[in-house]
């Protein structure tokens, strides 16, 4: 009954309905899952990284090493 009214109201078959609430759910999830939302410190944090990042440490060269032993350009 209340998919029946709901889809009635829209304009819609029960079945556009249905689906159209599926579709923008699905979207929701999406969208939500995709986005990385961040602090306005942290963001700062992040550009400040971004203009002046660190030298690298032992541990990056070395997985650098291992990801160059691993792939052939």
């Amino acid at each position: 009954m209340t998919l029946e009214q709901a889809a009635e109201l829209s304009g819609s078959t029960v079945n556009q309905f249905v689906v159209q609430m599926a579709y923008q759910e699905a979207q929701r999830i999406v969208e939500r899952e995709s986005l990385i939302r961040l602090s306005q410190k942290d963001a700062q944090k992040v550009l400040s990284l971004l203009d002046d990042p660190p030298k690298p440490n032992k541990r990056l060269k070395d997985a650098v090493r291992a990801f160059k032993g691993t792939v052939r350009a």
